[in-house]
């Protein structure tokens, strides 16, 4: 063999080398396809199968007139799917947004009742329905407006007692009691009223009685 059909010879197998080189990983891909058709063969089969079984369990509730109706339906509001979709958007956005916050604010929420459940202000509420629901059972809706008519009045009177001078002559009327001795009271006439008022407390008194007096004018009502 001469030199130049050597060269050939060389060249020849050289090109049959790239070509194998080449042609391998395209053999080893097919290989690998056709594992995988093999294996996704008897899935696709079960899913056709099942698909078959849920459309014969519909069939007889399809319509197709239905779906083209849909398919109408849908092309006509194609405006409010998109801006149905576009508030979707938003509401992702927000809940994105506010989830940081309800992460830290949950917390405190639940600290905040837990600490009302310790303070009776939920036992409380629920008496105070209890009281409601008896008033309803027991008091016709006439009366319960009459109640709170009157309760309205009782605050304004509250009100005015809450005035510093009320609560002044409150404070010192309830002291009167505890300073009074009612065993050392003796019945007394008119010359024993006459001798007591040679008593400075008892001047004071009186004089007190009728400025109470005085003031008592202002519980007659003119007609």
């Amino acid at each position: 063999m001469t030199e130049k059909e050597f060269s050939k010879e060389a060249l020849i197998l050289e090109r049959l080398e790239h070509l194998e080189e080449k042609i391998t990983p395209l053999s080893e891909s097919a290989r690998a396809v056709a594992e995988l058709r093999d294996e996704l063969a008897p899935r696709v089969n079960e899913a056709v199968q099942a698909l078959i079984a849920e459309l014969a369990d519909v069939e007889a509730d399809f319509q197709m007139e239905d779906l083209a109706f849909l398919v109408k339906k849908a092309m006509r509001n194609v405006n409010n799917l998109n801006f149905a979709l576009d508030q979707l958007k938003n509401i992702v956005d927000f809940a994105l947004t506010a989830e940081p916050l309800l992460k830290s604010s949950v917390p405190q929420m639940i600290m905040a009742l837990g600490q009302l459940e310790q303070q009776g202000v939920f036992r409380m509420t629920g008496a105070m329905i209890d009281v409601i629901e008896k008033m309803a059972a027991t008091y016709s809706t006439e009366e319960i407006q009459q109640i709170g008519d009157g309760l309205v009045r009782l605050i304004g009177i509250f009100r005015k007692l809450t005035a510093p001078e009320s609560l002044d002559l409150l404070e010192r009327a309830a002291g009167i009691p505890a300073r009074v001795n009612i065993s050392r009271a003796k019945p007394m006439g008119a010359f024993g009223l006459l001798g007591a008022m040679g008593d400075p407390g008892v001047k004071q008194g009186m004089g007190v009685l009728m400025e109470l007096t005085r003031g008592l004018a202002l519980l007659k009502v003119d007609v």
